[in-house]
């Protein structure tokens, strides 16, 4: 398994894990998750935008954010991105850390006889989440070293991302790990660039549309796949699920771990047929079990699956580590 934005290997949480995840779900707590930061401005900035991302950008107001697909031309994800608004000629698109320069290089390959400046920006990101972030955020004033706030709120869980030079958590918030973080996003079932999101993915797959497509705009980018899936009520072959592994509550010594079967490609078996795999795993405070996201054939609702973890080291005919878990929607809490 890897852990998105780094932190340490499955089956070994971090001192006050229990704490973290705590803090993120009931309370306030900071999480340093990476950003790449693009500055679009030019006096044809909001136009070239308005053509090439999904979301409605000339309806935002200034400050204003909204969570935005990049797509190729014939549909597939190039990346989920946010777009915040900041004047007429001036937007910032954020996307997850590692991915910023590939944007930039899409962005301006459709660069034609427009006067729009792409710049990536030497900012890093420190989010706020919990039910108390936006609380705790609200007096903070933007600075060099926090440029720009953006608020998010996705499957229950909610925050406040700082992006700037050197963004500071408020006073009295609780630094938490990323394997918390990871805890709650794969809970929540909230995807990342690199392990649920990448150019195979198609938007209704991951349940993206409602919060970062508009179908009132004008023509952008990719868009007749959308409008076509859409009209056809976004049926597509598989979906994002999560996945609750069964009969392992209890761990010895009360240390969490993350079995082997959920590594990050393992298969999902049902009826003796793959059906899908496994994108990311964590262990799960929340349901006391180890639980996985995966994307899994629109036949497999719900129900129980054997995950089965590829060994291609095991000799001929042998299968890798294998657990059984139940699919079920998301979020999963």
């Amino acid at each position: 398994m890897t852990v998105a934005g780094g932190g340490t290997p499955p089956g070994a949480r971090p001192p006050g894990f229990a704490d973290d995840y705590e803090a993120l779900r009931t309370d306030v707590g900071s999480v340093t998750l990476a950003r790449d930061v693009l500055r679009v401005s030019g006096p044809d900035a909001l136009e070239y935008l308005q053509g090439q991302l999904s979301q409605d950008v000339a309806a935002l107001g200034r400050g204003e954010s909204a969570d935005s697909l990049i797509l190729t031309p014939q549909g597939k994800l190039d990346a989920l991105v946010r777009v915040t608004r900041a004047g007429d000629d001036e937007l910032y698109i954020d996307v997850d850390a590692g991915f910023g320069q590939m944007v930039a290089a899409r962005l301006a390959r459709f660069k034609l006889r427009v006067k729009v400046d792409i710049e990536p920006m030497p900012w890093r990101g420190l989010a706020l989440r919990g039910p108390r972030s936006a609380e705790v955020s609200a007096g903070l004033a933007t600075s060099d070293a926090t440029s720009l706030t953006a608020e998010f709120a996705w499957n229950g869980v909610s925050g406040v991302d700082l992006l700037g030079e050197s963004p500071v958590s408020p006073d009295g918030v609780q630094s938490c790990s990323v394997e918390a973080w990871e805890a709650v996003r794969v809970e929540a079932g909230i995807p990342v660039m690199g392990a649920e999101l990448d150019e195979r993915t198609i938007a209704a797959e991951a349940d993206l549309l409602d919060r970062s497509v508009s179908f009132t705009k004008g023509c952008y980018t990719g868009q007749e796949l959308v409008a076509r899936l859409d009209a056809r009520g976004n049926r597509v072959a598989r979906r994002l699920r999560g996945l609750v592994v069964v009969g392992s509550t209890h761990e010895p010594a009360g240390v969490p771990q993350v079995p082997a079967a959920l590594a990050l490609g393992s298969e999902i078996v049902f009826e003796g047929k793959v059906v899908g795999s496994v994108t990311s795993s964590a262990w799960s405070p929340g349901l006391h079990c180890p639980i996985a996201l995966g994307y899994v054939h629109r036949t497999v609702e719900s129900g129980l699956v054997d995950v089965r973890a590829v060994a291609p080291q095991a000799p001929d005919g042998a299968d890798g580590p294998t657990v059984v878990a139940e699919v079920r929607a998301l979020p999963l809490v």
